[in-house]
């Protein structure tokens, strides 16, 4: 089986923690970190439990980060951010096993770090297992991730028109750009000594996340096409200096499929489909921001070398 994988959903109730920790575990013998094993499940149900009994539906568990600092991802819709209780007193290991709900401080004490990202839509809440359960849990790394307001003046905003843009496609960009963004933030704050890159990637995910957030929000796009229209016509108001950003971030996207593709991260890469369509899309910005004319999507025949020009 392949190291990367999608998404577990879960089924609601006890289930879902015993599929989470079967899945685990097969998840850790596939990358042999046979080591992190005990602490991998332990965690996932912790997590799993807690967000059945304080998130909100649908719960999925997956792995992301490296074979060398492999990472347990736990999703609900829920935006309440999860609190470190007082630490537990056990007096003995197996009594964790029969754990369920009871907070994060099992999770603190199973990972080498943990944390937990709040999104507009839900949130994540992760950490990296450790070779052996400890007494301290370590501390956890909660952030609230909402773009800060950048002003532009009017004489830097143009407006972009995109044409055709397909609804099913577009949604799938978001959700891989909120992905891909994730990953290299938590590699650049937990292990940046040993992805010096990943402090990079970050620093432009920063520098492109107001324009793209104010500049293709995802609510007002959907507003905007017919009811059950599979695809809409687009204008937008992005600043002239962006271009230049979303070149790279091309680039960077490319560069992220390679290293999914080396197992270098735990994550999927594009599909072809989703990469012509990417191609199209942030190039129309670094087109028309140098004053040509839009070409609308033509599906995923078109020339990849006609989207860039």
């Amino acid at each position: 089986m392949p190291l990367s994988r999608p998404a577990l959903t879960l089924a609601p109730g006890p289930k879902g923690v015993q599929d989470a920790r079967r899945w685990i575990v097969r998840v850790f013998r596939d990358i042999s970190r046979y080591e992190l094993l005990d602490c991998a499940e332990l965690g996932v149900s912790e997590l799993v439990s807690n967000a059945i009994l304080h998130g909100a539906d649908p719960i999925q568990v997956r792995v992301r980060g490296t074979t060398d600092h492999p990472r347990v991802e736990v999703r609900d819709a829920s935006v309440e951010q999860p609190v470190l209780p007082a630490p537990l007193a056990l007096d003995r290991d197996d009594d964790l096993l029969l754990t369920f709900g009871r907070g994060l401080s099992i999770v603190a004490r199973s990972s080498c770090a943990w944390g937990a990202e709040i999104e507009a839509d839900g949130k994540v809440v992760w950490f990296e297992p450790a070779p052996d359960f400890a007494t301290d849990g370590v501390d956890g790394m909660i952030s609230v991730l909402a773009p800060a307001a950048q002003p532009h003046t009017a004489e830097d905003l143009i407006d972009i028109v995109i044409l055709g843009v397909p609804l099913q496609l577009y949604v799938g960009f978001q959700a891989h750009f909120r992905e891909l963004r994730r990953e290299v933030r938590l590699l650049a704050l937990a292990h940046a000594a040993d992805y010096p890159l990943a402090d990079d990637l970050s620093d432009l995910f920063k520098a492109l996340e107001t324009d793209l957030h104010t500049g293709i929000g995802l609510t007002e796009f959907l507003e905007a096409p017919a009811e059950g229209s599979p695809s809409a016509d687009l204008t937008v108001r992005m600043p002239r200096s962006a271009a230049p950003t979303l070149e790279r971030f091309l680039h960077l996207l490319d560069l992220a499929d390679e290293f999914c593709r080396q197992k270098r991260l735990l994550s999927l890469a594009r599909t072809e489909e989703q990469r012509i369509f990417q191609t199209w899309f942030l190039g129309e910005y670094v087109r028309q921001a140098s004053g040509h004319h839009p070409l609308p999507w033509r599906g995923v025949a078109e020339p990849l070398h006609q989207l860039a020009q």
